[in-house]
């Protein structure tokens, strides 16, 4: 049964000027800042709702969406948005890291480096494109390397800043495989510095988390070296 359309509850919302605030991001959390009620609509009524503003907003910019090719621009935004982009939102997508005894007897740190992810910046609501690197060392249990790659994309796919992402996926990490001997470096372009403010196309972001046993300056310096080290052609 389809849910009765209501406005957005925004309940409470700070009065906070864009304009004072500037490139001056303010402090985040290690959690993604989602409302209590962030579940209560399902995904068909939220596509129908983001439609609905997303159109408001082109119209607001001036465009025809009369036009056959942006008339179906805001309800492709919409499902986008709900089904792929921001799917990490949900904890119900949260990919299971099903572990597997080690018997080959493994006790090195692996390795899963260039892993691509897409991601939106959540303070102009631009992309992030990257990839992160994703080491840690077995404690008597192994985890397909997919979920590392599927790991990565959950929490990229919803709102994010780098930093708290690079935190998220150690968290995580250390949690499903019952280790702290955790890594994860992330390197990404982020398009609110090369497509607004400065407009700088060739910086990029180097972020990094190191637990366990990475902590010390041999192991790290041996990731370092790995995840730098050209395959020989």
């Amino acid at each position: 049964m389809k849910q009765k359309e209501t406005s957005l509850n925004t309940t409470e919302i700070k009065n906070i000027h864009a304009e004072e605030l500037g490139d001056n991001h303010v402090g985040f959390s290690m959690e993604t800042p989602i409302r209590e009620d962030a579940f209560a609509l399902d995904d068909e009524l939220k596509i129908e709702l983001i439609e609905k503003h997303f159109k408001e907003i082109m119209l607001i910019l001036g465009l025809d969406l009369n036009d056959d090719s942006l008339s179906g621009t805001p309800h492709r935004v919409a499902k986008m948005y709900v089904t792929e982009m921001f799917q990490g939102l949900n904890p119900k997508n949260l990919p299971e890291a099903k572990l597997f005894d080690n018997k080959y007897q493994y006790k090195n740190m692996l390795i899963e480096k260039n892993i691509s992810f897409h991601s939106v910046c959540e303070h102009h609501f631009v992309p992030i494109t990257g990839k992160a690197h994703v080491a840690y060392i077995p404690n008597g249990k192994v985890v397909g390397l997919s979920k590392l790659n599927r790991i990565v994309r959950y929490f990229a796919q919803r709102p994010q800043v780098q930093e708290r992402m690079t935190v998220q996926i150690v968290n995580m990490l250390k949690e499903a495989l019952a280790t702290d001997d955790v890594a994860v470096i992330i390197e990404a372009d982020h398009m609110c510095v090369a497509m607004r403010g400065v407009r700088d196309i060739t910086s990029s972001t180097i972020t990094s988390e190191f637990s366990g046993k990475f902590l010390d300056g041999k192991n790290r310096e041996e990731l370092l070296r790995l995840i730098t080290m050209e395959n020989n052609k």
